[in-house]
């Protein structure tokens, strides 16, 4: 069963980064961003979806029916893929002491750190979200489910506006832009408590923020090393899950030494961290572009 687990991490990782890579090269130029919002947005439906479904599956028809049901799905879209998604050209195989020579770009390197201090901003609350939300807001059980709901429903608002912005206004203004509006709106959490409306206004507001940078910022990647784009989309995927582990742990140590508001003040903090990098490597990127534009 746990070799089983492994094969499907793995496999799953490896559509993702595919998916990515696939539609930028496929969405016309200036479109990469919305191509890449909608696959951003179809995970997290079926995330949405699948959860509660999977339960209810399961009570009914017993775990085993789960993995069938999967099977199944996974056999048809086999075939889903080959009669509609046309063939492209596979990136030149690029050796693993190359690869990691990608991580000795000042550039490359600042990118990355917009994602891991984007997520770790998100995951040092949201680890805590269910104990957080009854800490700053009357709920009961029913309305923190209605409220996660509706932060669910808002990511993939989130999603979808994020590659409308991102084709439209550039790369750089969404993704500062989104990280300041969640500085905001965390800010505002911690400040506004006792109104359960306000609490669900604000947490959608703050859903829409997270997720409007992650179509951009997969584009931002590709656009670093488009000739490697697969192996920069593996490395953001890796930094993402190491950046939502060290947001969980970092979340942990802030409830052990202090009130659990103190979990929206550290992700506002580290939201503001991903500012200060955001804008430092579109500075630099914008100066080695308008030198190679003198030249």
């Amino acid at each position: 069963m746990l070799l089983e687990g492994n094969i499907l991490i793995i496999g799953t990782g490896v559509f993702n980064v595919t998916c990515f890579t696939i539609a930028a090269k496929l969405a016309a130029p200036g479109r990469q961003s919305g191509a890449i919002s909608t696959i951003t947005t179809g995970f997290n439906a079926a995330l949405i979806v699948g959860l509660p479904m999977g339960r209810v599956i399961t009570a009914a028809f017993g775990w085993r029916a789960i993995f069938w049901g999967t099977g199944i799905l996974s056999f048809l879209a086999i075939f889903i893929v080959a009669l509609t998604i046309p063939s492209t050209e596979g990136e030149e195989a690029i050796p693993l002491s190359k690869q990691l020579a990608l991580l000795k770009s000042p550039r490359i390197l600042l990118t990355l750190g917009i994602t891991f201090f984007w997520i770790i901003g998100y995951a040092i609350p949201y680890s805590y979200i269910t104990p957080f939300l009854k800490a700053i807001s009357p709920m009961s059980e029913q309305m923190i489910s209605i409220a996660l709901f509706a932060f669910d429903i808002a990511t993939l608002v989130g999603n979808k506006f994020g590659g409308f912005l991102g084709d439209r206004i550039g790369i750089s203004r969404t993704i500062i832009g989104s990280l300041v509006l969640r500085v905001i709106a965390l800010v505002l959490l911690s400040i506004i408590v006792g109104s359960t409306v306000v609490t669900i206004l604000l947490l959608v507001l703050w859903a829409i923020a997270i997720w409007t940078p992650s179509p951009v910022q997969q584009v931002n990647i590709i656009s670093l090393s488009p000739e490697a784009s697969g192996i920069m989309l593996s490395l953001n995927n890796s930094v993402m899950q190491l950046a939502f582990a060290a947001g969980a742990g970092i979340g942990g140590i802030a409830l052990e030494s202090s009130s659990i508001l103190t979990l929206s003040w550290t992700g506002a903090v580290f939201a503001a961290i991903a500012i200060v990098v955001a804008s430092v490597s579109f500075k630099i990127r914008s100066s080695s572009n308008n030198s190679l534009v003198a030249k």
